[in-house]
């Protein structure tokens, strides 16, 4: 991959861009071969400095980068609520109430009160850009965001520490946007992908952002995002201009990741026509594994969902106890266990490890290119 300019970049081997919230996924992919990336939303910034410390111990000299979110756009109803306490007392009673409504009908006991997101943070511009210092501390060589244009902060301390900085786009208006902010990668993620995703599909988007971006006098690699599983897809969305694919819901069906058993096993059984893009997890659409919480939350008889992230702070503790019920072997809540992930899981066939997919990854791709040109007379 020499003549690629994500691999120059980012120093990856094979352009093969592991997105995962568990260190452990990171750590595998990277040292085989790929590019592992943090998702750190979920960590505060003490629990962020421990996990990156783990990764520089175990990653072998590898690259490796984070992603971040710092949303751009903020609903003001909270933008004024500073932490999660002053944010849970923001929210009716009535959404813990038709939470354990929902739990109730599957065996799950309910809580009285809405519990407090102590040990996390939240979305919030804020909450990312804390975050990002973290990261800047470790010899990442990617850093990411979502959710909106790539913050100046991000940029400038990016070039500041020679640190690529990565945009993950939907439209190829957006991406003509963070190309003019200064972001050095943009991640066209089509609306197969799973979390936080738009409306048009990969097919489409990659072609629309690889035209789009040299037409308005910007040079920028651009790796694809959404439903790749295979080394096959990768090619082909390299064959259409992108330098790279950007993945996530593979990850989950690996033993090291975060995800249980009970949802790894969902996974191998579900088809792509199993996923929903729903507000009802974070309060911004996002693709997800879908269950009835999906069917009540967005029904019209509901409460209706909350903005970003309150939503987060009723439904997060609510599939912590969904988890918990089937684990100790409730059988009704397993119908309940959910997840972000995009449609490409119904191309997940079974749990393989982190490194032996890396290793599929790179012969289906090899397969794809050489059958490829075999079939228009290249040798």
């Amino acid at each position: 991959m020499a003549m690629n300019r994500v691999c120059e970049l980012t120093g990856a081997e094979f352009p093969l861009f592991a997105f995962s919230h568990c260190r452990d996924v990171v750590a595998a992919v990277s040292r085989a071969g790929g590019f592992g990336v943090l998702g750190a939303t979920r960590f505060t910034p003490e629990q962020l400095e421990e996990e990156l410390a783990w990764i520089d111990a175990h990653v072998d000299g590898a690259p490796y980068g984070v992603d971040v979110l710092v949303p751009e756009v903020i609903d003001a109803s909270v933008a004024a609520l500073s932490d999660n306490r002053m944010r849970a007392a923001a929210i009716d009673p009535a959404y813990q109430g038709f939470t354990n409504e929902i739990l109730a009908r599957y065996g799950i006991a309910p809580e009285p009160e809405m519990p407090i997101l102590k040990e996390r943070m939240g979305i919030t511009p804020e909450n990312g850009l804390a975050l990002m210092e973290v990261a800047f501390r470790h010899p990442i060589r990617l850093i990411a965001n979502a959710l909106g244009i790539a913050p100046p902060a991000m940029i400038a301390r990016g070039k500041e520490l020679g640190v690529p900085v990565a945009a993950l786009v939907g439209a190829k208006e957006h991406a003509i946007r963070q190309a003019e902010a200064g972001v050095d990668i943009i991640v066209a993620q089509g609306t197969e992908a799973g979390g936080h995703c738009g409306e048009v599909t990969t097919l489409v988007l990659i072609p629309e952002v690889v035209r789009a971006l040299p037409a308005a006098g910007h040079e920028i690699p651009v790796l694809a995002a959404g439903g790749i599983m295979t080394g096959g897809q990768m090619a082909g969305m390299m064959a259409a201009g992108a330098q790279g694919a950007w993945t996530g819901s593979i990850w989950l069906a690996t033993p090291e990741a975060e995800t249980s058993e009970t949802f790894r096993a969902r996974m191998v059984a579900a088809r792509s026509r199993d996923t929903i893009r729903s507000r009802s997890r974070t309060g911004k659409p996002a693709r997800q594994l879908r269950t009835p919480w999906h069917e009540a939350w967005d029904d019209a008889g509901g409460p209706g969902t909350l903005p970003m992230p309150l939503m987060g702070m009723v439904s997060e503790p609510a599939f912590a106890r969904i988890e918990r019920a089937a684990a100790a072997g409730n059988g009704e809540a397993r119908e309940l266990v959910s997840y972000f992930v995009g449609q490409g899981v119904g191309l997940v066939e079974q749990v393989r490890s982190s490194r032996q997919v890396v290793q599929d990854f790179r012969e289906e791709f090899l397969e794809a290119v050489t059958g490829l040109a075999a079939s228009v007379g290249i040798e």
